[in-house]
């Protein structure tokens, strides 16, 4: 059996803690590796070369260290089937689904290559008597960051690409269920050229978290995962004064307007609900149909394509359209909730709870649900179960469709489809959510665009990669000047007046 390592200082480390966790392969519910959990001695021993390292790379001009993210990106293209074979092996993610999140990642990699323009500070010539004045955007110095089992590539590539990229030092605590790529993109990076501690993957779970929050040198952390957690991590870290954006869970809701093309809704709704076995934060868990009519229309076109989805392991190719969710844990999280939809009235339409595959009985595969019926005071409703199930509330004006993804506490994502621009406008305005889409079922904005939710779904006031990510992990410094031949004899005693 394989044993993981953490990542130091450019080297593979092994764990000195003494505990370990069980890395499975979700297909066949075997366990495949372990991975070693950090204590605070292994997290300091990090900080300490980060810190290292950090001023040393601070110094490096903007358009050098961009060239070593151009590097990198080389480096993702050339090992893509590499990085996506990994990933699926841990994840269970189909290998295209894989790709993709390695793909999402490159692209925020590719825009923080732009890092001498978005680094630019501002000048102002004469804002006084002899007096110029001008901003620079400085380095934090060494950032953390706490990244979820769903997306192993993707979101440790949106913190600390534009982490490195403005010159701080990084650590990233993956998450222990999948950590063989975050493991691997480190190794990528210093091949690119990124010196030794810049990048570094200290494995561990609470203890290991708790330890960058109270650490008192690093100075920011980005977190992806449940809204509990997030909370905890954002009142945590305030506390410990550390600059924090924690993104928690989503009810993504989409509406279906009634003169909306149904066989794109459904399509849509397909693939937005069950791909990566929803464990997407963008998954759409809610269909919002307005009108009987339009309800009964979609389930008609919906119900036969849900009871064709293919499960199976990524090794079966083209052949499967999602596969086991990451643990047994996750499946009889989801059988629950199930079951608890059953009890509390909704109609199951689709049953995917007798799924069994041939070969794989032991996995963590879980059959496509689809819930009709479904009301708000349900659990199925309530509750983000990050599965394959969908739930679908009736809905009977656009007014009640519009009130439900308000009124939830979540506020990730949402969509609506419809042929109608006033509707989709009115909609894109007044609905309190932060990621919409028209005639879009997964709103995920691209990198040059921030990626944020609402409500319960984000703590902290900057969203992640865009423009927003060069603001978080950079400090503003302001700089007064005036030179010798323009001062006066005296001191001055008062608040000077730029006139």
């Amino acid at each position: 059996m394989q044993e993981l390592t953490h990542y130091i200082n450019g080297a593979h480390v092994k764990g000195t803690s003494g505990r370990f966790a069980d890395v499975y392969n979700p297909a066949t519910g075997e366990i495949q590796a372990t991975v070693p959990l950090a204590n605070a001695a292994e997290m300091d021993q990090a900080v300490v070369f980060a810190t290292a390292a950090q001023q040393s790379w601070a110094s490096v001009n903007p358009q050098r260290r961009a060239r070593v993210l151009m590097k990198f990106v080389d480096l993702l293209n050339r090992d893509m089937e590499k990085l996506a074979e990994a990933l699926s092996h841990e994840h269970g993610k189909t290998i295209p689904d894989a790709k993709g999140d390695v793909i999402r990642g490159l692209e925020v990699v590719e825009y923080c290559i732009g890092a001498p323009q978005l680094l630019k500070g501002e000048y102002t010539d004469s804002a006084g008597p002899g007096i110029d004045m001008y901003s620079m955007r400085q380095s934090l110095g060494v950032t953390a960051g706490i990244t979820p089992f769903n997306f192993p590539a993707m979101i440790p590539m949106w913190m600390f690409a534009p982490a490195i990229a403005c010159g701080n030092a990084f650590i990233l605590k993956p998450s222990e269920r999948d950590p063989s790529v975050p493991l691997m993109l480190a190794e990528l990076f210093e091949e690119a050229g990124l010196p030794k501690g810049i990048l570094q993957v200290v494995n561990g779970d609470k203890e290991a978290v708790d330890a960058i929050l109270h650490h008192d040198v690093i100075q920011s952390i980005g977190f992806v995962g449940s809204t509990p957690i997030a909370e905890y991590i954002y009142a945590t870290g305030c506390a410990e004064g550390k600059r924090v954006q924690c993104f928690g869970g989503a009810k993504n809701h989409m509406i279906i307007m009634p003169d909306a093309d149904m066989d794109q809704a459904a399509d849509a709704l397909l693939g937005a609900g069950y791909g990566a076995a929803g464990e997407r934060c963008m998954a759409i868990s809610v269909a919002v149909p307005v009108g009987d009519d339009t309800a009964d229309r979609l389930m008609e076109k919906l119900i036969p394509r849900v009871e064709a989805l293919k499960v199976g392991p990524y090794t079966a190719g083209s052949d499967v359209d999602y596969g086991p969710v990451v643990t047994a844990a996750a499946k009889a999280n989801i059988e629950r909730l199930v079951q608890t939809g059953i009890d509390q009235g909704a109609k199951l339409v689709v049953d995917g709870r007798n799924f069994n595959l041939q070969g794989y009985e032991d996995g963590f595969f879980v059959g496509a649900h689809l819930f009709d019926n479904v009301t708000k005071d349900m659990d199925i409703y309530k509750y983000e179960i990050f599965g394959p199930v969908l739930s679908t509330v009736r809905a009977q004006t656009y007014e009640e469709a519009l009130g439900l993804a308000m009124d939830h506490e979540y506020g990730n994502g949402t969509a609506i489809f419809t042929r109608d621009g006033d509707t989709a406008r009115d909609f894109a305005n007044r609905v309190n959510v932060g990621m919409i889409g028209i005639n879009v079922p997964i709103p995920v904005p691209l990198a040059y665009h921030t990626f944020g939710g609402w409500k319960k779904s984000v703590f902290g006031d900057l969203n992640q990669h865009g423009p927003d990510a060069f603001k978080f992990y950079t400090r503003t410094k302001t700089v007064t000047a005036r030179w010798p031949s323009g001062l006066k004899e005296g001191g001055e005693f008062s608040i000077p007046i730029m006139e």
